[in-house]
């Protein structure tokens, strides 16, 4: 299975207009009912470093990412929102990710257990 079919199946869409992304959050500063959910590691010249945990039933309100790649550290159950719907998605322990354009979305963790990303964003 290729990058761009597990993007699809983990629902993160690809933001081919990306007006929108002005006016939202970006992941450090979004976050879920007022809470943080997403710490800096690292922010040098080449890239931001975070680390996003989500206990079930915290989820990351809706936000844009910047080119970035991802991988879970602890994986776990969500349901992905974007402009093309709601769907739920298994993700792995170990799953990884990458994306070279902006992408828009809101993922609430609806499974049991607590689930970690690190986001690593190019610059």
């Amino acid at each position: 299975m290729n990058y761009f079919r597990i993007f699809i199946l983990t629902g993160l869409l690809l933001c081919f207009s990306c007006e929108e992304t002005k006016s939202l959050p970006d992941p450090l500063e979004a976050g879920w009912k007022g809470e943080k959910v997403c710490e800096l590691i690292e922010d040098n010249d080449n890239v931001r470093v975070l680390r996003c945990t989500f206990p079930p039933n915290v989820g990351h309100e809706k936000h844009y990412h910047s080119p970035h790649f991802g991988y879970a550290l602890s994986g776990g159950k969500f349901r992905i929102t974007d402009s093309s719907g709601s769907r739920e998605v298994e993700i792995p322990t170990g799953f990884s990710f990458t994306n070279d354009e902006e992408i828009v979305h809101e993922a609430v963790n609806i499974g049991e257990t607590t689930a970690v990303f690190l986001i690593i964003e190019h610059k």
